[in-house]
Formats: structure tokens, C-alpha cells, sequence
């Protein structure tokens, strides 16, 4: 079902790229108490976990977005959020992203889902009379859409995802035009870092046989490397396999998704046309003026309010039979 939300931004945030880097960059977020663990996957590489609070009532397993990790504003203002009404948490960092390189020449894409199922079977598995709920970011949020779409029998009751690119050809397009263009030369310098620090490591990778210094946006990064190094064909491949615009009619979990209209990252191409585009376990909250996983609200310059934080909690909370 498609739903227009209630968020109003900030009149002094009106536009999409002060939301996008004014919550990314400026706002303040607090820092919750965690613990460390790390998980062996079955191809013998590792992924990272922060855990908070995990005290009675739904588990919430977070999944960040493009070069996140803990480190990024908008999972430590959800971790504290929930940690602060006494519900659990926990965030997967995909592959390579805690700070160490993974062991393996691949790492993560937006239709990577074994990692995603092997800390939510975890999960289950640890806490089997508990309520699960996956929230993820951007990158993060595609990702869990496609595990809801490809594992229809998952033991979530819940799933939110927020600011999703859905139709990653598109998103491609647009981030490589005008001012967005910064967001894009940011992430591609981030990634092109990680490379960099993986083969040192791990030299006997030969990383730099995909010549990944030459490549400077993301159509490029991801038929010269991600494709490669995750099975695609070519780019164009990877963006039609990994693309969940079309799972959204498929998907059996309870799932909301929160989308900004004026995203810089995406187009309108990437939402949904009418409800016949999703199934009847998807809700689509359409936001304006959110920018990318931006959300901030507030009357007095330089004193925004994390909305997002907010109607996370909020959609956690009506999903579980426990109160938050």
C-alpha cells in the first residue's frame, strides 16, 4: 500500500542535499554501549557485529548502507533510540567494513543476502522465542528486500527499509549528475580506499588486476569490479539481478519501506507506480523532503530533530507484540 507520510523538514533544510548532508555530517548522534563479536561465515571470511542493549522483547538486526558501519549517525541514533526503551539491538557490518579487510576478493553488493541470512538464522537460533525485526539503510535496505524476496519462509515479523535504491540502473544514472556527483566522487574514494587496503593484506588476491583506480563512477566501479568479483555477467547484469522493484509484488514479510521523493541518489524511476506494484504484506511510505536518509526536522536553525529515529521506533513498535 502506498502511504504519504507526515514528515515536514526542517524550513532552514529545505533542500534534499542539506537533508542528505546535514544528517550525515553535522547532526549529532549519541554513542551507545556495545560488544564486539565477530562471525565465521561458511566461505571462511568474517563479518563483524555490534550488539547493544539486548534486553527482553524484539531483536532488532540493523544493515547499513554503501561504506557504512557503526561509525555512521544514523545507526548510533537507532541503536540508542531503542537501547534507551530497553529494546535489543544489533548491526552487521557487511563485509570489509568494521575496519579490517575480509579475507575473500569480494565483499558486499545490494543483492548480497547470504551474509544477512546467516546473522539472522544466528539470531533465531540464539533467541528462538523472540521476535525479530531487520531495519536497513540504503544499500543495506535493497539487500534485505532481496533476502525477503528470494527466503520467502525467514523468521522476521518484521522488516523496514529506508531509502532503498530499488532500480539500481537508474540509481546509477542519476548519482552521476550535477551536484549529487559529490555523493558518488565521496563513496567511489571510500571504495577505492577499502581496495586499496585489501590488497595490502592480502596481495595474493591480485586486486589490481581490475584496474579499479581508473574507474570514477559507480556504472564503471560496478561492471569493472562488483560484477566481476560477485558472479555478474557485466554492470547491467548486476543491476537487473539485484534490483528489488520488482520484489516488492513478491515479498511475504510484513515490510514497510520509507522513501524520499526528492532522494538525490535515486529517481522517481525507483519508487513504485500504484499499489498494484506491491504485494498486500508491503506498505510504501512516500516522504518529501527527506533527502537521502536524511529526515530532519525542526523549527530553530541549527537545532534539527532526528525524525527518523522516531518513526523507526514507531513502526518497530506497532509490529511487536511487545511494548517498547
Amino acid at each position: 500500500m502506498l502511504t504519504k507520510s507526515k514528515f515536514r523538514p526542517a524550513w532552514w533544510l529545505r533542500n534534499p542535499h542539506l537533508q542528505t548532508l546535514w544528517a550525515a555530517k553535522v547532526h549529532p548522534a549519541p554513542t551507545p554501549a556495545i560488544k564486539h563479536e565477530r562471525l565465521t561465515t561458511p566461505d571462511d571470511d568474517f563479518v563483524d557485529l555490534c550488539w547493544s542493549s539486548q534486553a527482553g522483547g524484539p531483536l532488532v538486526i540493523i544493515f547499513h548502507g554503501l561504506a557504512g558501519s557503526f561509525d555512521s549517525r544514523y545507526v548510533r541514533s537507532l541503536m540508542s533510540t531503542l537501547s534507551d526503551r530497553g529494546t535489543g539491538s544489533v548491526l552487521m557490518h557487511f563485509r570489509g567494513c568494521s575496519g579490517e579487510p575480509n579475507k575473500t576478493a569480494g565483499a558486499y553488493h545490494s543483492g548480497h543476502t547470504a551474509d544477512i541470512k546467516l546473522v539472522i538464522d544466528t539470531a533465531r537460533q540464539r533467541f528462538p522465542g523472540r521476535p525479530l525485526i531487520a531495519v536497513g539503510y540504503s544499500l543495506g535496505g535493497n539487500a534485505l528486500l532481496k533476502y525477503l524476496a528470494t527466503q520467502k519462509d525467514n523468521p522476521l515479523q518484521q522488516a523496514v527499509a529506508v531509502c532503498p535504491p530499488l532500480f539500481l540502473s537508474q540509481g546509477a544514472r542519476r548519482i552521476n549528475r550535477g551536484f549529487s556527483r559529490l555523493y558518488q566522487y565521496v563513496l567511489i574514494r571510500q571504495l577505492k580506499k577499502a581496495m586499496r587496503r585489501k590488497q595490502a593484506r592480502y596481495p595474493h588476491l591480485e586486486l589490481n588486476r581490475f584496474n579499479y583506480e581508473l574507474c570514477n563512477n559507480f556504472i564503471d566501479w560496478d561492471h569493472h569490479i562488483t560484477a566481476p568479483l560477485h558472479g555478474f555477467d557485466s554492470g547491467e547484469d548486476y543491476y537487473q539481478r539485484a534490483s528489488t522493484l520488482s520484489d516488492l509484488a513478491t515479498i511475504e514479510t510484513s515490510t514497510h519501506v520509507i522513501f524520499s521523493k526528492d532522494d538525490p541518489f535515486f529517481t522517481h524511476a525507483c519508487m513504485p507506480k500504484d499499489n498494484s506494484d506491491l504485494s498486500a504484506q508491503v506498505t510504501f511510505e512516500i516522504v518529501e523532503g527527506a533527502g537521502h536518509v536524511g529526515f530532519i526536522t525542526g523549527n530553530v536553525p541549527g537545532f534539527g530533530e532526528d525524525w527518523l529515529r522516531h518513526r523507526l521506533a514507531s513502526v518497530i513498535s506497532s509490529a511487536s507484540p511487545f511494548s517498547l
